[in-house]
């Protein structure tokens, strides 16, 4: 799919997603039918090596709906990552049989959650559980990283959602993000064959080869401050919207109708400022990620350090616009529109679910570093 065809494809999914977001939200149940419009779509198979047209397809379906659009975001980099390990012939195929079958992909890759590979004479038999595997109940192909049992090295495999051995325990019921399908999942005795790893970690932390496979952790962060974004973009275009239709004037303010408000005006004025200055922040940060990866085995330690604290930055910037957003946008829409039947409080329930996922003071911590010291951020699986 050209990158054109699935800006406008994402356009209309998140127009049929917006509509009725708040009901799907407020019946909290598993994404199946939404990942059936994701294959239908035809975005499944857009190009995950172009950081630009996947990010903006993620920030689309996003600002419709925050969960379709964070298992649409982590389709794209769970792909793009099998192919750091450069293994040209399996990426290619895993890339072509997801555009020919319309395969979903999920990872399962928690680094506190410890999945054990124990070897066996045609390959090796997984076990463990993994909390927080966004997608994997709803998947139809998991990336998977494991440590073998036996000499601690640590693997990335490719792996059947639906092998013999793969469960879902039913324990995502969390406030936000509820059709992200971000449960557990459990491994037992799940066979896989030599031929679906794609790849060993280096032993050695300083190896050469682990500044182009650390990426994935900058991809992460990345398509995360894409979806913060398009959060606020989505909550301010609803809360616009109810503001010219609906809200009522106070009565000091001389207004013939809210939208003629100055307080209000003003309000909306300064989100407005916020979100586009995030939204700029974030597409310099996609330019990165994806200078990095076009580097290839050539980006250096200090290349990936710079990358990271320009996407670093920008997630800074996008938590703090978009939990003010989604928690501003009530003093615009008024009492009335705190009805459940509008779902604006959706937008704050996701942001604030969604930008816990780790500690943003860390990453506040590592440009203030980088600035005053030059300190380059440490390179672990958050950042």
């Amino acid at each position: 799919m050209r990158p054109d065809d699935a800006r406008t494809a994402a356009g209309r999914l998140a127009e049929r997603l917006r509509a009725d977001a708040t009901d799907r939200d407020r019946a909290n149940r598993p994404p199946v039918r939404e990942i059936e419009l994701l294959r239908k779509s035809g975005l499944l198979a857009l190009s995950p090596h172009d950081h630009a047209a996947t990010h903006a397809v993620t920030r689309i379906v996003s600002a419709a709906d925050a969960s379709i659009g964070h298992l649409l975001g982590y389709h794209y980099l769970h792909l793009w990552r099998v192919g750091l390990f450069d293994q040209a012939e399996l990426t290619a195929r895993t890339w072509r049989e997801t555009a020919e079958r319309g395969w979903f992909w999920a990872a399962v890759s928690n680094p506190q959650d410890a999945i054990l590979a124990t070897p066996v004479a045609d390959g090796y038999l997984l076990n463990g559980t993994r909390t927080f595997a966004t997608g994997a109940s709803v998947a139809d192909r998991l990336v998977v990283n494991a440590t073998r049992d036996d000499d601690g090295e640590r693997l990335t495999l490719v792996v059947d959602a639906h092998a013999a051995g793969v469960s879902h325990p039913a324990d995502w019921d969390n406030m936000g993000q509820r059709l992200s399908a971000s449960g557990s999942v459990m491994f037992d005795r799940v066979h896989v064959t030599v031929g679906q790893v794609v790849g060993a970690l280096p032993r050695e932390a300083h190896d050469p080869r682990m500044v182009r496979l650390s990426l994935s952790a900058l991809s992460y962060q990345s398509i995360l401050t894409q979806v913060y974004v398009a959060l606020a973009e989505g909550a301010l275009a609803e809360a616009a919207e109810y503001t010219r239709r609906n809200a009522r004037p106070w009565a000091l303010s001389g207004a013939e109708s809210a939208a003629r408000d100055p307080y209000v005006l003003a309000g909306y004025g300064e989100l407005v400022a916020g979100v586009r200055a995030a939204g700029l922040l974030a597409d310099h940060a996609v330019a990165a990620l994806q200078d990095a990866a076009d580097r290839g085995g050539a980006l250096t330690a200090e290349q990936r350090g710079e990358a990271g604290v320009t996407i670093s930055s920008a997630k800074v910037v996008a938590t703090r616009v978009v939990n003010e957003t989604t928690t501003r946008i009530f003093d615009f829409i008024g009492a009335r529109g705190t009805a459940s039947r509008f779902g604006f409080d959706r937008f704050w329930r996701n942001a604030r679910t969604l930008t816990l996922h780790d500690p943003v003071a860390y990453k506040a911590r590592e440009v203030g570093a980088h600035y005053l010291t030059g300190e380059l951020p440490p390179s672990t699986s958050y950042s």
